[in-house]
């Protein structure tokens, strides 16, 4: 190659060298999805804590999605356990009536 060839070259690396490294991804910031309150506290706590991926970068969704999604598997398990028998109340005493 002539060497003008070989300058210009160089010269577009350069440039998409600098343009790369210059790059800077752009900081977290939340999406301002609104998270409405369900009624149900372990569901709450897995919307609220969505809220902490606002704050992380993208690599760090991952680990609060599949807590989130855990959590909500686990509320959804125990609404299909059968309920604990409730405790028995104790027979009713006899009247005190008794005459002698």
């Amino acid at each position: 190659m002539p060497a003008g060839h070989e300058q210009e070259h160089e010269s577009e690396r350069d440039a998409a060298t600098s343009a790369t490294s210059a790059y800077e991804p752009a900081a977290p910031s939340p999406l301002g999805v609104q998270r409405v309150p369900t009624g149900n506290a372990e569901v709450d706590a897995g919307l609220e804590r969505l809220g902490d991926a606002d704050h992380l970068p993208a690599d760090g969704h991952l680990a609060v999605y599949e807590d989130v999604h855990r959590g909500l598997r686990d509320a959804l398990t125990a609404l299909d356990a059968r309920p604990a028998p409730a405790p028995q109340a104790p027979p009713p005493s006899p009247p005190y009536n008794y005459r002698s």
